[in-house]
């Protein structure tokens, strides 16, 4: 585990800096562009006919900086849960493969548990660091050691267990994220309104057009992140079940498969 950290960690700093170059880009040359022809029709066409009622445009909903900020962090989430779904994919594909080959009606003893480990030690780096192959490789350890199933049924759960929280301990980035998104959102409501409350004097005058986009860019904002933060929601509620359902697979798998065929004598 200790040589996936810093994939992990690079991966995830490239990610960033590509969410933001690739966020930044199309907001400069797309985004912000749009809005602003869009605003300067749909003032024309207001000071052409009073009775105008301009359409909501997307564009605009998301021309300003907390909604540029709010998809650079979710893009961000998107490539991290991203790299923890494929390497879960790939552990979840060791469950289809027979990694102890023990025969049908064939029991392991304890002196047996060499040649049975030896396949696991064979695995390549990448695939003998997934968790299937950690336990299984751990259960026979220890079935040589204490000669003892209850011993090995015990670590098989432990160390499933310390899988499980270690995964949820990972995650904790994308849940901060989830929560940084709609903050982001409340920031430029507090913004909006604050320019709003600035142009009140002219409001007072008759001139409600500052008052109006500022409000807009208000609630703006804060729609925008909700929307965004329901959407990371409830992938990350997906990532968690595919994770979870990798850790019971795998306890299941090695009952089946290793724990049910330990023999004491």
């Amino acid at each position: 585990m200790k040589k996936s950290f810093p994939v992990e960690f690079v991966f995830q700093l490239f990610a960033l800096l590509l969410s933001v170059l690739i966020v930044h880009t199309a907001y400069v040359t797309v985004v912000r562009p749009a809005a602003n022809q869009v605003m300067e029709e749909q003032a024309a066409a207001l000071e052409a006919d009073p009775n105008y009622v301009p359409e909501r445009s997307v564009f605009v909903l998301i021309r300003d900086f907390e909604q540029e900020a709010c998809f650079i962090l979710l893009l961000w989430a998107l490539a991290i849960m991203a790299f923890k779904s494929y390497r879960t994919v790939g552990e979840r594909n060791l469950l289809d493969r027979q990694l102890v080959p023990v025969g049908e009606g064939i029991s392991i003893l304890p002196e047996d548990t060499r040649e049975y480990s030896r396949p696991l030690q064979a695995l390549p780096d990448k695939e003998r660091g997934f968790l299937l192959p950690r336990v299984l490789l751990s259960a026979l350890h220890r079935f040589r050691s204490t000669r003892d199933i209850q011993s090995v049924a015990t670590t098989v759960r432990e160390m499933c267990e310390a899988e499980s929280e270690r995964l949820e301990s990972e995650l904790s980035m994308v849940r901060y994220i989830a929560w940084a998104i709609p903050s982001i959102g409340f920031i430029g409501t507090v913004r909006g309104i604050g320019q709003a409350l600035s142009q009140a004097h002219k409001a007072v005058e008759g001139d409600i057009s500052g008052v109006t986009e500022n409000l807009g860019v208000a609630f703006n904002s804060t729609f925008i992140a909700l929307v965004l933060s329901i959407v990371l929601m409830f992938l990350m509620q997906q990532l968690q079940l595919m994770q979870e359902r990798l850790v019971l697979d795998s306890q299941e798998y090695s009952d089946e498969h290793l724990i049910s065929k330990l023999r004491e004598e």
